[in-house]
């Protein structure tokens, strides 16, 4: 492999962030007990955000908005200003949760770093996503960090005209065959999957993953012996 840049996708990959949202929206679903089953709660939820994804794009604050909007839908308006805070709180608790590193990412950033462009390919909230990495005590690992608006073979080319390399010279490491992997392989480029013990439901994917360009490893210090 001709490898030039090495990146890394933020949210579970180099730290922890679905299992926060799953807290969030358990407190959601206790919050609107009155209304439906969790479960259902769970889906209008799902729904409403999904719907909402070319509006507010990825992050913490459409989420918000979200949860305040499927609120309004499942009690036919008639929420109060009360559960409206609540959810506010939920938000601004779900912004200022603490960075827990996953294992093994500051052993193999600091491996990898000065051998290769490393840099963060990122979806999410801008000023989300830079306090994260400026907290997580990161950033001065990485060359370039990218917040994308998607995670798609479009995205992709354009971070690549960005970089001013070819797709052969690009490895992607994440924790979504969705955002990570597919779309990578797709365009030509170098992907490794770590899956993470949660995935939000949006993110998966079906069916086998199966490419030349492409391995599943179990960790994220699993990608040294590849790169070095």
């Amino acid at each position: 492999m001709n490898l030039k840049v090495i990146a890394f996708d933020a949210d579970d990959t180099l730290f922890v962030n679905e299992p926060y949202f799953q807290e969030t929206e358990h407190k959601f679903c206790a919050l609107m007990s009155d209304y439906l089953s969790q479960q259902g709660l769970s889906q209008e939820l799902f729904r409403v955000e999904i719907q909402n994804l070319d509006l507010y794009g990825y992050g913490i604050k459409g989420y918000i908005l979200s949860m305040i909007e499927a609120a309004m839908k499942i009690s036919n308006n008639t929420i109060s200003i009360e559960i409206i805070e609540k959810i506010l709180e939920y938000g601004k608790e779900l912004l200022q949760k603490p960075i827990e590193l996953l294992d093994g990412v500051e052993e193999t950033l600091a491996q990898l770093h000065g051998k290769y462009k490393l840099i963060v390919a990122t979806k999410g909230d801008l000023k989300d996503q830079q306090s994260k990495l400026h907290r997580s005590g990161l950033g001065h690992y990485f060359h370039h960090i990218e917040v994308m608006a998607d995670k798609q073979e479009v995205n992709y080319e354009k971070l690549l005209k960005r970089l001013e390399i070819n797709a052969d010279e690009f490895f992607m490491i994440g924790n979504s065959l969705k955002s990570d992997v597919l779309p990578v392989l797709a365009i030509g480029g170098h992907a490794v999957h770590i899956p993470f013990h949660t995935t939000w439901e949006h993110e998966k994917v079906s069916h086998k993953v199966e490419h030349p360009n492409f391995k599943t490893l179990e960790k994220i210090t699993d990608v040294l012996p590849i790169l070095l």
